[in-house]
């Protein structure tokens, strides 16, 4: 028989094993039951339908617009260049950019006081030399006497010499012409011609853009003086296609406005450039414009009329796929459908090749493609209320 303490020693022993098996079955579930708690339940998805805007394609005839920028320069124009030396004496105005001359005033006058000086001492050599043959005219040529007369009479050495009287027979000029008259006239007409050269007149109405001298700059021959323009009209160089060249025309009008769009102008194309630039295969385009508020240097935009696509549709750049397929919309599934983009301008891109009466996105789907379900978006009208 066991004694009493190896029985304690013995259920002792046994209740730590129970204890133990208990404990190792409760971890056991509570790991599954972690374990399950941690499972994602998935919701069910729900098919999403996009809504789009749409358009539907009737062809017709699509104007092709050419966009073409360019700068404002005055078509009358004048760079002001010294011919002669000496001090700017005067103007009739302050000789300052932004100046207003009419035409015929003096822009500048150059000192000539010394130059003149010269003029009137050939001027008085001249009348000497007709009053030295006037007692052999009254003898040998009565006929033409007293029309030389006249011409000292009128003669002035402070005044433009007059054209020499009108020699009527042979014997008249070999006599004329022996005494070294003509050629001292021709002379006298040459120094007058580059006296005039000292005082610079406005040749039409204009104001001054540029000035770069000032009262009692010493001025030397060659030396750029200022630019002088017209306000009133002014040409337009821009750069066309080769490939559209000929389907415009001189003399065909151009819409014009501002790069803010704020004003718009309408121009006349006065020239085209029979050479094309062979870097980037364009042509010069010359537009003539007017208006109030043109100014020298002044950034436009031409819109050129070239030509018209038949049978056309015009989109955005925006809704072209791989450069020739649109999306359209058939049975509220999206497909793709292959165009022939025939221009593209900035913006916009007109193509052929679309059925009329076909449906096609008016605006980007983000992440669209063949076969997506979309539903069409129903433009709504609110209705009035109606009091019986």
């Amino acid at each position: 028989m066991y004694n009493s303490t190896t029985y304690l020693f013995l259920m002792r022993k046994i209740t730590l094993i129970i204890l133990g098996v208990l404990l190792l079955i409760v971890s056991f579930f509570i790991a599954i039951s972690i374990a399950n708690s941690k499972k994602e339940v998935r919701p069910s998805v729900k098919k999403l339908v996009q809504t789009v805007f749409v358009d539907t394609v009737f062809n017709k005839a699509i104007p092709v617009v050419i966009p073409a920028t360019g700068s404002l320069r005055a078509t009358n124009r004048l760079e002001i260049f010294s011919e002669v030396q000496g001090i700017f004496q005067q103007s009739v105005k302050d000789f300052k950019p932004g100046q207003s001359y009419q035409k015929g005033q003096t822009l500048l006058q150059i000192d000539a006081s010394e130059y003149k000086a010269s003029v009137q001492s050939a001027r008085s050599n001249l009348f000497n030399l007709i009053t030295s043959i006037m007692p052999d005219l009254r003898l040998d040529y009565p006929n033409s006497y007293q029309k030389w007369q006249n011409y000292l009479n009128t003669f002035d050495v402070n005044k433009t010499t007059q054209a020499l009287p009108e020699i009527t027979s042979d014997q008249e000029k070999y006599f004329i012409t022996g005494k070294a008259i003509v050629t001292t006239f021709f002379n006298i007409k040459n120094l007058e011609e580059r006296l005039m050269k000292y005082r610079i007149v406005a040749p039409f109405n204009g104001i001054l853009t540029e000035a770069l001298v000032t009262k009692g700059t010493l001025i030397r021959p060659g030396q750029k003086l200022g630019e002088f323009i017209d306000p009133s009209t002014y040409e337009m160089e821009v750069a066309i296609s080769e490939t559209l060249i000929n389907f415009i025309k001189v003399g065909k009008e151009v819409n014009l406005n501002t790069l803010d769009k704020a004003t718009t102008f309408i121009g006349k194309i006065s020239r085209i450039n029979a050479s094309i630039d062979a870097a980037t295969q364009t042509v010069k385009v010359y537009i003539v414009v007017a208006g109030n508020n043109l100014r020298e240097g002044m950034y436009l935009e031409a819109n050129l009329g070239a030509k018209s696509e038949e049978n056309a549709y015009q989109i955005s750049r925006k809704l072209l796929v791989n450069e020739n397929q649109i999306f359209i919309v058939r049975d509220s599934i999206l497909d793709l459908m292959n165009v022939n983009p025939v221009y593209f301008s900035s913006k916009d891109v007109i193509v052929k090749g679309i059925p009329d009466k076909t449906i096609i996105l008016s605006s980007v789907l983000p992440g669209a493609f063949a076969g997506q379900l979309v539903k069409i978006f129903e433009k709504t009208h609110p209705t009035t209320n109606q009091k019986p």
